[in-house]
């Protein structure tokens, strides 16, 4: 249920399909709507592997299958009359995370992280730790909601390997066994790691209550190791209170690490620190010296993440001089938004927000926009896009920033460039999803390239840009 427009259940498809399942797909996205991910599995459509319902659900499909493969994006998958269906007629309805950690084979090497924001830049981040501390030969994967399944590579994952799982609170809804009412044992990963926690996909949950709940299986059993930021050690102990489970708690301090890091922002460097102690947790090597110093200087070195603060590059202004801009679509959230405007106030390099033209708003998930608009409404410039766009820019205002009600990401990258200095910084953290203008954040990440190509002078050569900056 749900291929997705990205694709999100591409991996559970192939996986049953190879194991010889009759797979059916139903989608209510039309043929066009879904032409991406349908093409990446035309070849088992064609041999008859994968039979396509698009457009509609049927329930008979539903009451008639073996098996229901839902996938996580269907909000309150509790009251969903088609799940409900399969449910009443006795047909197991799971997830593609849950086939995947049932079918892991040492429970022990699993790290879980979850939080509202940051959880995708910290999830790789551990990884690229456990790669430098582990032992020789055993390998590190990366999956979860952080985008492709490990599902096609179990053949190939043995005991000895690390698994890094980002969860959203829709997979750890699933996961706790709670999601549509069938009797199922929780799972919960042996290390976890929680980068915070505030209001959001209310719309999926239906309530900010069952948001959380849903947030705090990551701590129930089996888990023995919860590494949490400070700010967040009061929610999360109240988690582990909720489960009647105590696994030991490790809060991490702000400025644990110095930097630099090859990634902007001070949130960044928290990251960082909860990457390096849930990565010491898991492998037991809190106290080992020569660990700890690998860690650092494995995490110093982080690329980072597409579509998150991505450096784009350098650009020419239209008139004179030169601007950068930096690609933060997978910024969904109004803390994310606000922890990625600070970034470029403090720290190695920061221009300060008086330079900087942010591109905000989308898909109104009803959350609150409120933790965004002050930070915004210190911008040089505030132009709003989707859903959103008019509270958000209307936030600035009465905050005394300057916003324009820009409506689309083209006409606000022009409206920006039109305004810009030489120095300044353009950047998109919308704050909010992209589903009213576009298939996934990607696809405005896409959007947003493509105007910067129409609307600026040109781009810099890296060496000329350095150039620049160093006068």
């Amino acid at each position: 249920m749900g291929l997705g427009r990205f694709g999100g259940n591409l991996g559970v498809v192939r996986w049953l399909a190879e194991h010889g399942a009759d797979v059916l797909v139903t989608d209510l996205g039309s043929e066009a709507d879904l032409s991406e991910p349908l093409a990446a599995i035309s070849s088992l459509i064609d041999t008859g592997a994968v039979e396509l319902r698009l457009g509609e659900h049927n329930a008979s499909d539903f009451t008639g299958a073996d098996i229901v493969v839902a996938s996580p994006a269907v909000p309150r998958p509790w009251d969903n009359r088609y799940l409900r269906a399969a449910v009443a007629a006795g047909v197991p309805v799971t997830t593609e995370i849950r086939l995947l950690v049932d079918r892991l084979p040492h429970h022990g090497r699993t790290i879980g992280v979850t939080g509202t924001s940051g959880k995708s830049t910290t999830s790789a981040m551990i990884a690229h730790v456990l790669r430098r501390v582990v032992e020789p030969g055993e390998r590190v994967r990366l999956g979860g909601n952080i985008g492709g399944s490990l599902l096609p590579d179990l053949a190939d994952i043995d005991a000895t390997d690390w698994i890094v799982l980002e969860l959203s609170s829709a997979q750890l809804c699933w996961l706790a066994g709670t999601a549509v009412g069938q009797a199922c044992d929780a799972w919960a990963p042996r290390t976890s790691a929680i980068t915070g926690f505030e209001p959001n996909h209310i719309d999926w949950h239906g309530s900010l209550e069952h948001y959380e709940q849903s947030k705090a299986h990551i701590v129930g059993a089996p888990c023995t190791h919860v590494v949490t930021h400070a700010r967040s050690l009061e929610p999360v102990v109240s988690w582990c209170r909720w489960g009647r489970h105590e696994p030991q708690v490790t809060s991490v301090a702000a400025g644990m690490i110095a930097g630099p890091l090859a990634i902007p922002g001070a949130h960044n460097l928290e990251n960082a620190s909860l990457a390096i102690e849930a990565a010491l947790a898991a492998t037991g090597r809190q106290d080992d010296a020569a660990s700890r110093e690998s860690a650092i200087e494995a995490v110093a070195g982080f690329p980072g993440l597409e579509h998150r603060l991505e450096r784009l590059g350098r650009f020419r202004l239209p008139s004179a001089g030169e601007f950068e801009a930096f690609n933060d679509s997978k910024c969904t959230t109004p803390g994310a938004c606000a922890l990625a405007l600070w970034a470029f106030e403090s720290g190695p390099g920061a221009v300060g927000l008086d330079r900087v033209h942010l591109i905000a708003g989308g898909y109104d998930k009803e959350v609150d926009l409120g933790s965004m608009i002050a930070p915004s409404a210190r911008c040089a410039g505030v132009y709003t896009v989707g859903a959103t766009g008019p509270s958000i820019a209307a936030g600035v205002s009465r905050e005394g920033g300057r916003s324009i009600e820009a409506g689309t990401i083209g006409l606000a990258v022009e409206a920006a460039i039109g305004s810009m200095r030489d120095g300044d910084v353009l950047l998109l953290s919308p704050g909010c999803a992209s589903w009213d203008q576009f298939a996934n954040y990607v696809d405005r990440a896409g959007a947003f390239r493509d105007s910067i190509e129409r609307f600026a002078g040109g781009s810099v050569a890296p060496e000329a840009s350095e150039q620049h900056a160093s006068s």
